[in-house]
């Protein structure tokens, strides 16, 4: 029996479950509430008339929306996570709409206040009914609008058998929020010859490049010594921590630089005199310069040893991620199919790289060429997030219209 809902109350439904990931956990995934929404959407395809509904033992759900054309087509896929940002709060999300938003100040709630002053990006959307939340959480469009719309989507196509299409694939993870969110995904298993992450931001974006990503975890090792006898005998880590830090450009983190600019950003210190731990993680979308800034961070931290001793300062290098561009741009017409729909659907395409990664950057390394196209949220991660109903609409169609054009395609 197929559930009758619109976009709205599918996202909405979604939004009542807390599904926050934790950075510091060791499970998969990382939080058990995570599995509590994964098998409530399980059912909410069953009941929707997919095949082979599929969930692991992991929370990794797979679906499928059969071909209604015979002929060799392409067999594409689209995916988005459920799990919401560690950053901030995703229990108890109280949304509300906002009908035929007019531009002034939204009071979220008492003291609370959403204004186009601060975030301008609001005045795209007049005209628009908004969901925002109380402003005691976040939203979680990042990424359940994606959901929804995919589960739209597959459901409309569904209901018209007239738009001829093959084999669509559907997957839904948990954990995208630490960076592990393609670790467990079964490549083979979903089958698909490309795929899209249904998991930017405002209407329109597409992304194909994102950062080549990795992490420095720096060990400084002192000497701690009563400081009425230390000449000459104390290291205080802390301070060769903060001389290290001075070591890199002060102008090359985030909140200096845009656009392909490539960063080194200072996570974490914790010291003592005896011992401190710094944590970077170094971001650049040129590969060359990529390499070049994890060389000198090394450099860095062996000008540190130079100075005080060899093994004062240990570095772990990790790389976490690369630039997708590099898988994608042999397979253009991955990107060509979503600029023609969007096309079609009335949506001007904003290309843009990506000030940081996807799931869809790790399974391009693994295979899957996997671009990213908007889901309709803005303002993620906190309690200002909001997400536009007709921009949630227009990601559907462009779905809709994705699976049209690959439906025409033979292999």
């Amino acid at each position: 029996m197929h559930q009758i809902m619109d976009i709205t109350e599918r996202f909405l439904n979604y939004t009542k479950f807390d599904t926050q990931s934790a950075d510091d956990s060791q499970s998969v995934p990382s939080t058990l509430k995570q599995l509590e929404f994964a098998r409530y959407l399980k059912h909410e395809l069953e009941c929707e008339g997919l095949s082979d509904v599929e969930m692991d033992d992991k929370g990794y759900i797979y679906a499928t929306l059969k071909a209604n054309r015979k002929g060799h087509i392409p067999t594409i896929g689209f995916i988005s996570h459920y799990d919401t940002s560690p950053d901030s709060s995703g229990a108890g999300v109280r949304a509300q709409i906002v009908r035929c938003y007019d531009g002034s100040d939204i009071q979220l709630s008492e003291g609370i206040v959403s204004s186009p002053s601060r975030f301008p990006e609001l005045l795209r959307h007049v005209g628009e009914d908004l969901i925002v939340t109380d402003g005691t959480t976040l939203l979680g469009a990042d990424d359940k609008a994606g959901i929804a719309e995919i589960v739209e989507a597959v459901c409309w196509l569904r209901d018209h058998p007239e738009v001829k299409h093959g084999d669509i694939r559907i997957a839904f993870n948990p954990d995208e929020e630490i960076g592990l969110g393609a670790r467990h995904f079964d490549v083979e298993r979903f089958g698909c010859q490309w795929a899209y992450t249904v998991d930017g931001g405002d209407l329109g974006e597409l992304e194909f490049e994102n950062f080549n990503a990795a992490q420095a975890k720096i060990l400084i090792r002192g000497v701690s010594v009563h400081p009425g006898y230390a000449k000459g005998k104390m290291v205080n880590a802390s301070l060769l921590a903060v001389e290290l830090a001075a070591m890199l450009p002060a102008d090359e983190t985030p909140e200096h630089t845009e656009g392909y600019q490539g960063f080194y950003h200072l996570l974490s210190m914790q010291s003592t005199v005896e011992q401190a731990r710094l944590h970077y993680i170094i971001r650049d979308h040129d590969r060359s310069r990529f390499e070049a800034r994890k060389r000198f961070v090394e450099q860095c931290v062996q000008a540190l040893c130079d100075k005080y001793g060899e093994g004062v300062a240990v570095c772990e290098l990790c790389d976490q991620y690369y630039n997708m561009k590099e898988k994608i741009d042999p397979q253009m017409h991955v990107i060509d199919v979503v600029l023609h729909a969007m096309q079609a659907c009335g949506v001007a395409p904003k290309v843009k790289p990506i000030r940081g990664g996807t799931d869809g950057a790790q399974l391009s390394f693994r295979g899957l060429p996997c671009p990213n196209i908007f889901a309709g949220g803005v303002n993620f991660h906190g309690p200002y997030e909001f997400v536009s109903i007709q921009s949630m609409e227009k990601a559907k169609q462009v779905i809709v219209e994705i699976c049209r054009l690959v439906g025409e395609f033979e292999n």
